[in-house]
């Protein structure tokens, strides 16, 4: 898997975190001082990159915690089988892989877009 590990203290907004061995996206990030016997708490609350669900994490500040390496790639859009459904190449490798189309994107043949890929799992980002 393509991953590192961090400390939670290192996260901030906006970055990625593996919650549920989900890579999800940090929605807001919240600490809590430590009281007279512990450490400081750290609430993570974020939305899964691939699938839109909601988490939660509470750790320790100086937990160690995964934090995926997604990659942000360049392809064309080849061929549109349906509405939810189109055929892209990468700009990098020129594989054509098929994929699912948001519901708020659309595409046509010949459309340059952006998406984010992560071991097998893609997404498009926009067009």
């Amino acid at each position: 898997m393509a991953r590192q590990q961090t400390e939670v203290r290192e996260l901030d907004e906006g970055s990625y975190v593996m919650m549920d061995d989900t890579p999800c996206e940090i929605d807001s990030y919240s600490t809590a001082k430590p009281g007279k016997h512990g450490s400081a708490k750290a609430r993570v609350e974020g939305k899964g990159v691939f699938d839109g669900k909601k988490r939660n994490l509470s750790q320790p500040v100086d937990a160690k915690i995964w934090v995926p390496i997604i990659e942000r790639k360049q392809g064309q859009v080849v061929n549109v089988e349906s509405d939810d459904v189109a055929q892209v190449m990468d700009l990098d490798t020129y594989d054509t892989i098929t994929m699912k189309v948001p519901e708020d994107v659309d595409l046509s043949p010949d459309d340059d877009i952006e998406y984010l890929e992560y071991e097998e799992q893609r997404k498009i980002l926009r067009s």
